[in-house]
């Protein structure tokens, strides 16, 4: 697993940094930067940190932190349930957004 890859997404989507993930999870801004880095391995208390610091279920997080090599040993279910879970999210954000208003040109 690389949850260093997964944080670097999900900041990516929230447009956060890594202090702020950090001051949310309630943990050291340097111990973010070195799982980002692969220099640690985060323990399942500190995922749960993160992934409440992100606000996105575990599961989600483990599917983007997955390798090819981990998706081979998945239980079909966990993959079932990880993929209706970011639908589930891609949609909601879909309709959420407000389409943007058409400008109208100059009559000149």
């Amino acid at each position: 697993m690389d949850y260093g890859k997964a944080i670097k997404i999900l900041r990516a989507i929230a447009n956060l940094q890594q202090r702020e993930v950090a001051k949310i999870a309630g943990v050291d801004a340097s111990l973010i930067s070195m799982i980002e880095k692969g220099k640690r391995k985060p323990s399942l208390a500190m995922l749960e940190q993160i992934t409440n610091a992100l606000r996105v279920p575990q599961h989600l997080f483990t599917l983007l932190a997955a390798e090819p090599k981990d998706l081979r040993m998945a239980h079909p279910k966990e993959l079932q349930r990880a993929s209706e879970s970011l639908a589930r999210i891609l949609l909601t954000n879909a309709f959420k957004t407000k389409p943007r208003k058409r400008r109208r040109k100059n009559a000149a």
